[in-house]
């Protein structure tokens, strides 16, 4: 499947496809986690992985949270504290370490780790200081592999040139920035203005620098957002020219996020212009040469992540699109997701719970999810169709010992109205993904989750597009 060329998309598929559905960065995901899942099923889930042949071939990946800004962005949905108080954060990296130790105590020091991803939040709330103390910790404990994705999540608004001098230092090779959009009137509506040129000059630095990856985060859909405008911030990233892109539709949930109440619902655009903004959006990134990975993702063809696309070897975590294989996820920090196994958990969501769990000398995972043997099938099956964009079944027989075709009858009778539409093609060898299909990939891979087909509410999700 070739899905790298835009074609053009249908307004009625886009219609028929404006509904909720998973982003699928696990699966089961992450709201199907239960409480029933604790500290001890993890410690349980961490010895397995100690004793068996996995830890002597399968990497680690670790995700650090950092929950502190300096200020307010209304659309954010994430877990984050606002404070000016810097001092917060040393108390906080004092317990990272210690959350670090009740890992060693389990796995032994020196596991090979390959990825570390540190999110939030504003990572770049951490001073200098903190963050090579908290490298520092990170290295006394597992081994960072040379030549591993070490990347970070960046507020244009908190750092210059010199501080990524230090970031360059302490490892990282990729760096995340946060744009969401250039436009002046709407960076004020949403409570996060900071200067197109700003970003320029960084960008700029960072290459100067040598790092090996520049992500754009971007959001359409914000108040005050018209097609026009937000065309105006397209053509700037081109011109800015990241080595990634990801472009995000803005969900606006305010029952739920409590900073999105600030946004006025009638200066949030459209159905029809949220349409034109991703139409036009998709168009200008193929004119300018990007390659589309997949869901919101977009990649320069050179780029690690793009050659992963082409080579068959993409992958997916918590953190989205990867080029890492398969691997275990420590998350580590107040609400960090991870998993080892065939297990999944959360760390608690408040500093309160977190800190507590830690200072009575457990683990702080308050909810998770033991896999089950039709888990791990479907999880193979949705994750095969989200990167690869195809499902052979005689792999899927071979390694989970079943009959594709009469274990999941039911879903290949409903994948017939994709394949009707265009969106797939069937054949006795398997389910590959359409080049038209690509940009739906989320509905085709909903077709196999059985938890939606047993609970058809799906306001909890963004939309598939």
């Amino acid at each position: 499947m070739n899905a790298d060329t835009v074609e053009p998309l249908s307004p009625e598929l886009l219609r028929r496809h404006d509904v909720a559905g998973p982003r699928y960065t696990s699966y089961p995901t992450a709201d199907r986690f239960v409480e029933a899942f604790g500290p001890d099923d993890y410690v349980r889930a961490l010895q397995q992985r100690r004793s068996g042949a996995a830890a002597l071939v399968l990497p680690l990946s670790l995700y650090v949270h950092v929950p502190f800004c300096e200020s307010l962005c209304y659309y954010c949905a994430c877990n984050k504290i606002i404070t000016k108080h810097h001092d917060r954060a040393a108390e906080y990296l004092r317990y990272l370490g210690r959350e670090v130790d009740l890992h060693t105590a389990q796995l032994g020091v020196g596991q090979t780790v390959t990825q570390l991803h540190l999110g939030g939040g504003t990572p770049t709330f951490l001073s200098d200081a903190e963050l090579r103390e908290l490298m520092a910790m990170l290295r006394r404990s597992f081994t960072l592999a040379p030549g591993g994705e070490y990347s970070i999540e960046v507020d244009p608004r908190t750092i210059d040139a010199g501080r990524l001098d230090t970031l360059a230092e302490l490892g990282f090779n990729r760096l995340s920035f946060g744009v969401q959009d250039f436009d002046p009137a709407v960076q004020k509506a949403v409570h996060r203005v900071q200067p197109a040129e700003q970003v320029f000059s960084l960008v700029q630095a960072a290459r100067d620098r040598g790092f090996d990856s520049v992500n754009v985060d971007l959001i359409y859909g914000l108040p005050q957002q018209t097609p026009e405008s937000f065309a105006r911030t397209i053509q700037q990233v081109c011109d800015l020219r990241p080595d990634r892109i990801a472009l995000y539709a803005y969900a606006h949930l305010p029952e739920r996020f409590k900073p999105q109440r600030r946004i006025a619902s009638a200066e949030l655009p459209g159905a029809a212009a949220k349409l034109a903004m991703l139409s036009g959006a998709l168009a200008r990134f193929q004119a300018a040469g990007y390659v589309y990975v997949g869901m919101d993702h977009f990649a320069l063809p050179n780029d690690a992540l793009a050659v992963a696309k082409r080579q068959g070897r993409l992958h997916r975590n918590f953190q989205g699109y990867s080029t890492q294989p398969d691997c275990d996820l420590i998350g580590l920090g107040v609400s960090s997701i991870g998993r080892i196994g065939a297990t999944y958990s959360q760390n608690a969501k408040t500093l309160e719970e977190y800190y507590d769990a830690i200072d009575h000398g457990r683990f702080a995972v308050v909810r998770g999810l033991a896999l089950s043997r039709d888990d791990l099938v479907r999880r193979a099956v949705i994750m095969a169709l989200m990167c690869q964009g195809e499902v052979l079944f005689e792999s899927i027989n071979l390694a989970y010992l079943i009959d594709f075709k009469s274990y999941f009858a039911t879903e290949l009778e409903a994948l017939r109205e994709l394949a009707d539409q265009g969106l797939v093609t069937l054949d006795d060898g398997g389910i590959q993904v359409t080049a038209m299909g690509w940009y739906f990939v989320r509905a085709v891979a909903m077709a196999f989750d059985r938890y939606l087909q047993a609970d058809r509410n799906r306001a909890r999700f963004s939309k598939i597009i």
